[in-house]
């Protein structure tokens, strides 16, 4: 504060910088505009995440089911030794079936994930980052005398692993075999 004696003698003041309290005012605002600023940050970025987790989820189920599809509209009555006379065999957590050109395949679950084996050899088909909660395979339309076409129906719970809540997906899907060779 600057004082000025003019020639009136009449003390005029004038400010010139700004007092404590101002300083004190201005500081707690800029301070919660950058809290808000910050914290709207972060949550975008969780946000995001858990977008990124449930997109990966959908792929690996995607990519699952369609496997599976395309396998089973593919199976033919077994006239090997794969499953004695039958278009499927399943169980629980199980499906066995012979394909087009007679190789023996079956899909099942072993650790939380979906494996293959094909005449032999066995594959996973789930990735590390992905368990499955439950897995269930029906089988309808294959009994002798049955009129209806074969088909499968794959019931499975899978959930992405880590930390924190993680995207769960219930997925059914029911595939009718293509070869009717009875």
């Amino acid at each position: 504060m600057v004082l000025i004696i003019n020639q009136n003698s009449k003390i005029k003041m004038k400010n010139k910088g700004f007092t404590l309290i101002e300083m004190l005012i201005a500081v707690l605002i800029f301070s919660l505009i950058i809290g808000a600023g910050i914290g709207l940050f972060f949550s975008a970025l969780k946000l995001q995440k858990s977008n990124l987790a449930y997109r990966q989820l959908l792929n690996q189920a995607g990519y699952i089911s369609e496997y599976l599809s395309r396998a089973v509209r593919m199976a033919k009555k077994d006239k090997i030794s794969c499953i004695d006379g039958s278009n499927f065999q399943e169980s629980e957590i199980s499906l066995k079936f012979a394909t087009y050109n007679n190789e023996c395949w079956r899909f099942f679950l072993e650790n939380n994930r979906l494996k293959m084996e094909k005449n032999g050899e066995e594959y996973f088909l789930t990735s590390d980052d992905f368990e499955i909660l439950s897995l269930k395979f029906v089988v309808a339309g294959d009994e002798a005398g049955d009129e209806l076409q074969p088909r499968v129906t794959m019931l499975m719970d899978i959930r992405a692993k880590g930390e924190g809540s993680q995207p769960r997906l219930r997925i059914q899907t029911t595939v009718s075999q293509r070869n009717l060779d009875m």
